[in-house]
């Protein structure tokens, strides 16, 4: 079959893309008009209403030369200074100029980016374990069959009656680093070449677990998975109220697990009777680049299974890369054999296929990124910036790594924390062992800048669970409150995951001193 759409037969919709945006710009229709419109193109106003952004789509995360070259060319040319890595693995490109907008988003489709569907109620980014095909002990590749998904999902752009988002992850070990297992669709990987498959899982409001709807499915046949969880939505989903839009609300309208799993095999039965032909055979790539004999000595390098070779982590703080950092690596990585990009669910970026030689020098040109565990933390792009944010959880996120740094607290005293802006969990706050969301706080009659804090959150499959509420901290708290928990933490000599586990009703009694009342 042939289930691929050209990039470039994207172009005919631009001039509409275009002209829209300029009326948007030039006031001559709402910003609420706007995005309904401008979420198909894969771009927002920010808030201000005087600037926007676009998503550039990575498909399973992955930046290839090709990709990494226009966009490094883009920041270079259009001056743009704010880059954001996100949580589905793509790349914000910030304060952009309308027709900046416009422009990169008709010239990216020359470099096989589209925007299209990056935003509003389309597919979005298909995600993927960022070591895919290069990570010891990986149950299988998986990095092609996301990338399959990736091209058959962008049929359905111009579908009708699509979830508000509809997102599809793939993970090849139970790190579960992409949420496969709680996802509107996720493919998990077996260690005997099969996935089992979950469905109507999600974050945010209403979050859910996934329901396996499928187990030890061949990947030659994941297509047919797809096809069926646009029929389910098209027959069960809620389309009166935009903001159950969402395949997790399916569960409770069709009144539990295996009522959902039964709808949705329903579909599939359908799909498989239709006679129409979604069997694929995939190119698993290989490696074959040769080892320099050295070795690399960094916390931030990882042995890749092919002997020899390594992968470097960069994680800039807050998914943030500074434009010159980027563009060096983009340099230096032109010339590098097989060498490639690959984004994380959590803002990281491993740089994939390197020799020694190679993953030290990648070391020194990414040494401006997260020095410790805690530094890696996550963070959606924020209030200042985001139209529906409701506090800036950037500026939180630098002002705990600051308070961390000024207390001198050692690495792994404090875990990885997810911070998002508002409900709409952009920063996975309920995934982390600690996570904090947006919000505000009456207290003395005045609304203060306040977070939610959610606790042991975990992605890992087979111990999946979603953070736990505890209460609301102002926001100029935070910082102390976690610089008190990691000087706790260092004082038992542990790291905080043993500890938490040693201690498993501590964190939330220490948390208790820095909630605001709820009668405030």
């Amino acid at each position: 079959m042939n289930y691929k759409i050209d990039p470039q037969s994207w172009k005919q919709d631009m001039p509409a893309f275009r002209k829209k945006t300029i009326a948007f710009y030039n006031g001559e229709i709402t910003k609420k008009d706007y995005k309904g419109f401008s979420g198909l193109y894969g771009s927002y106003a920010q808030k201000d209403g005087k600037k926007g952004m676009l998503r550039l789509r990575m498909t399973a995360g992955r930046i290839t030369k090709e990709k990494l070259a226009f966009t490094a060319k883009a920041i270079q040319e259009h001056k743009i200074s704010r880059i954001h890595f996100t949580t589905c693995q793509t790349v914000q490109l910030h304060d952009l100029q309308p027709d900046t907008i416009c422009t990169l988003a008709e010239e990216a489709l020359s470099s096989g980016i589209v925007t299209m569907g990056g935003g509003g109620d389309f597919p979005r980014n298909v995600m993927c374990s960022p070591l895919s095909g290069v990570e010891s002990g990986e149950y299988f590749d998986v990095l092609p069959y996301a990338e399959a998904v990736g091209e058959y999902l962008m049929n359905f752009i111009k579908a009708p009656k699509m979830p508000r988002k509809l997102k599809v992850g793939f993970s090849n070990s139970p790190a579960n680093l992409t949420h496969a297992t709680y996802r509107d669709l996720g493919f998990a990987a077996n260690k005997n070449g099969t996935f089992d498959v979950y469905s109507a899982g999600g974050l945010g409001n209403n979050p859910r677990l996934g329901i396996r709807v499928a187990e030890s499915v061949p990947p030659s046949k994941i297509l047919y998975y797809i096809k069926a969880m646009w029929l389910t939505f098209c027959a069960y989903g809620n389309y009166e109220n935009r903001a159950k839009a969402r395949t997790r609300y399916m569960q409770d309208s069709l009144g539990g697990a295996e009522n959902y799993k039964k709808a949705y095999l329903e579909k599939l039965d359908e799909v498989f009777a239709s006679g129409e032909d979604l069997d694929i055979t995939v190119n698993v790539s290989s490696v074959s680049k040769q080892p320099d004999g050295n070795t690399p000595e960094s916390s931030r390098v990882i042995a890749q299974k092919q002997e020899g070779l390594y992968t470097v982590i960069w994680h800039p703080i807050g998914g943030q890369p500074s434009a010159e950092s980027f563009c060096r690596l983009a340099e230096y990585l032109a010339g590098i054999r097989d060498a490639e990009i690959r984004l994380s669910p959590d803002e990281s970026a491993y740089i994939v296929n390197l020799t020694g030689k190679e993953a030290e020098k990648v070391l020194e040109l990414t040494k401006d990124g997260a020095e410790s565990l805690f530094e890696t933390s996550v963070s959606c792009i924020g209030a200042s910036i985001c139209q529906i944010g409701l506090r800036d959880s950037q500026e939180l996120l630098l002002s705990c790594v600051k308070a961390v740094r000024d207390a001198e607290i050692p690495d792994g005293a404090l875990p990885q924390i997810h911070i998002s802006g508002c409900p709409s969990s952009c920063g996975t706050h309920q995934t982390g062992e600690i996570g904090f969301r947006g919000a505000a706080k009456s207290v003395d009659g005045k609304v203060h800048p306040a977070f939610v804090l959610y606790i042991n959150g975990c992605q890992t499959q087979g111990n999946e669970s979603m953070g736990k509420e505890i209460g609301t901290i102002l926001q100029k708290d935070i910082p102390e409150f976690l610089v008190t928990l990691g000087k706790t933490v260092a004082l038992s000599g542990q790291d905080f995951h043993t500890w938490r586990n040693a201690n498993p009703e501590e964190l939330e009694r220490m948390a208790a001193d820095y909630l605001i009342a709820r009668s405030e």
